[in-house]
């Protein structure tokens, strides 16, 4: 290789995703076209097709990688803290800051994902699961501790807990004039559960 150091393969896929990120969060899905998001990545056309099989394809890989690095922050902070009702409150804190800190991409995600039938019929959400599994494992181990509820449903709770920050992470992509910062809904989401299913 005469003496050059192989670069590292920027990831062209990555690339295309971090682009159509961009579209997708100012035009809408259904506005953007494959050439809109060729344009913004700086490649031809036909190179979307390289990696991705159709505009439903790259929406659900941009899923995809979101989810893999929401799990992976969650999973790793989480792994520092011993407390379970800790463990809850940095869980909604995590995911509120990862909505403030990429927020094209949360606008994609919260809004347009949701308007993919392909992504809501077809799609096995395995990620999202592993997601939600995150806080069942809190919920049980705050159960184990004797910390929380006997009666607390872990499958009910990390539904009801990915729902209420899902919901305040929605209203805040959406709210053009913030009213409250994220520090303020996690405070707040996070003592409401906490006080519910502790054990008094």
């Amino acid at each position: 290789m005469n003496g050059e150091e192989k670069k590292p393969v920027i990831d062209k896929r990555q690339k295309i995703m971090e682009a159509a990120v961009v579209v997708f969060a100012d035009k809408g899905f259904y506005n953007s076209t494959v050439a809109d998001v060729a344009r913004s990545a700086d490649v031809a056309d036909g190179t979307i097709y390289l990696y991705f099989k159709n505009k439903d394809d790259l929406l659900i890989s941009i899923f995809e990688h979101s989810m893999e690095m929401f799990i992976g922050t969650v999973r790793g902070e989480l792994e520092n803290i011993d407390n379970p009702r800790d463990k809850i409150r940095k869980f909604i804190t995590l995911h509120l800051q990862l909505v403030q800190k990429h927020q094209n991409l949360a606008q994609v995600i919260q809004i347009e994902l949701r308007q993919s039938s392909k992504f809501m019929k077809e799609y096995a959400n395995e990620k999202f699961f592993e997601y939600l599994s995150l806080i069942q494992g809190v919920i049980e181990e705050g159960k184990e501790q004797g910390l929380f509820r006997a009666s607390a449903d872990p499958v009910i709770l990390k539904r009801a807990i990915f729902g209420a920050v899902d919901e305040m992470a929605l209203e805040w992509v959406l709210m053009r004039k913030k009213r409250y910062s994220i520090e303020e809904a996690a405070d707040q989401l996070s003592d409401m559960f906490i006080r519910g299913i502790a054990l008094l």
